[in-house]
């Protein structure tokens, strides 16, 4: 979440600890979110109990943008466009690349009636996904059936290639904006998340993840406005101050995630003004609170500081054994109150794995790739 460039070229920043905190438990979520989404309801894709799990990757969107304020409005001027994109690449790539592997080694161990192209997928076809998924390019290779996922091997990438874009707006134009412009810029690119909600067939934001002309669409338009207003917050320098801020946020953020669904599909405006709302007002007072509050006690700290840590990796790699658990479930005809202790154990055992590549895979890298290319940048 945060640079931590240790003294190459610039001093290190203090540490937002409850808005790690906040990404962690969002990350958590999601993780739930989409162990469950084996049982939604179609047509409006009902997910029991973490029905609006979707939601969090907005909430990342909004986290990103304000530390990308954070970490490089100051800097410009000593740093340039080159030196901020591999900044950016060392800090997410080597996640990506470790996703990308496991979900190629996950891939054939999922072949069933879920996900029948997998059985017939060539092993070129699936080494084309890999090296796509690993530099985190887009493809349409329809190597997992009946889903056309950007990243197939890989699902959740999807919302790091917006980030990506957001990152590279940034850097390119957004940073240049005047508080009144980016304010302009935010407004307008709230209206079109309204409309986006409200009048989408389903009555959501939910989409974004595959390479087609409306899905793209999706997936810009739930960038645009919660990364640039998270820009905006921090460069606007208001926060909250709430005592237990970690605690009440996180508390709030789970309930805006657990609410149920809305509206039906009769009044589905209802469930999209939801979701608007929550992505346009909440999120952001959400993290403003996190920003500006006070946290205390080894406990809270320690909670905060391992939330964060895994966090990022935890989102990356967690989903293909997501594919692995639906396909089982779906083979067996199972409902959520047999797997629930399978459920359990892949959630640990993706927070234990996350927290490994962490350790002994992505923090060794990334400061190796530090040290080699960006003392003399």
């Amino acid at each position: 979440m945060q640079e931590t460039d240790r003294g190459l070229l610039f001093p290190q920043k203090p540490h937002y600890e409850i808005l790690d905190g906040l990404r962690g438990v969002a990350a958590l979520i999601v993780v739930a979110f989409h162990l469950l989404e084996i049982y939604a309801v179609e047509p409006l894709y009902v997910v029991p109990f973490v029905n609006h799990g979707y939601l969090a990757v907005d909430f990342f969107f909004v986290l990103s943008g304000y530390v990308i304020g954070y970490a490089y409005d100051d800097r410009w001027g000593r740093m340039s466009l080159w030196n901020f994109c591999k900044r950016r690449l060392i800090r997410l790539q080597p996640m990506v690349v470790a996703g990308a592997l496991i979900g190629a080694g996950c891939y054939y161990f999922g072949a069933g009636t879920m996900f029948p192209s997998i059985a017939r997928t060539p092993v070129w076809a699936l080494v084309l996904a890999t090296v796509a998924g690993c530099l985190l390019v887009p493809t349409t290779a329809p190597i997992r059936q009946p889903w056309h996922e950007m990243f197939p091997l890989n699902g959740p990438a999807w919302s790091l290639f917006f980030e990506y874009i957001g990152n590279f707006l940034y850097a390119t134009a957004v940073r240049r904006f005047s508080k009144a412009l980016l304010a302009l810029f935010v407004v307008l690119s709230g209206a079109a998340l309204v409309r986006l909600a409200v009048g989408s067939e389903t009555g959501s934001v939910l989409g974004g993840h595959e390479l087609s002309g409306p899905q793209f669409l999706i997936g810009m338009t739930r960038l645009l406005y919660p990364f640039f207003c998270g820009v905006l917050l921090f460069r606007l320098g208001k926060r909250i101050r709430l005592r237990g801020g970690f605690w009440i946020c996180s508390l709030v953020l789970a309930a805006i995630l657990f609410f149920p669904r809305i509206g039906g599909e009769t009044e589905l405006w209802k469930n999209g003004l939801y979701e608007a709302f929550c992505i346009i007002v909440l999120f952001p007072l959400i993290v403003l609170a996190g920003a500006g509050s006070p946290i205390r006690g080894r406990v809270s700290v320690g909670i905060c500081k391992f939330l964060g840590e895994i966090s990022f990796p935890l989102y990356i790699i967690h989903y293909p054994f997501v594919y692995l658990y639906m396909a089982y479930v779906q083979e067996h005809g199972l409902g959520w109150r047999e797997t629930w202790p399978l459920m359990v154990g892949i959630g640990v055992g993706c927070v234990a794995l996350a927290y490994g590549l962490l350790k002994l895979f992505d923090e060794p890298v990334r400061r190796w790739l530090r040290v080699r290319f960006l003392r003399r940048a």
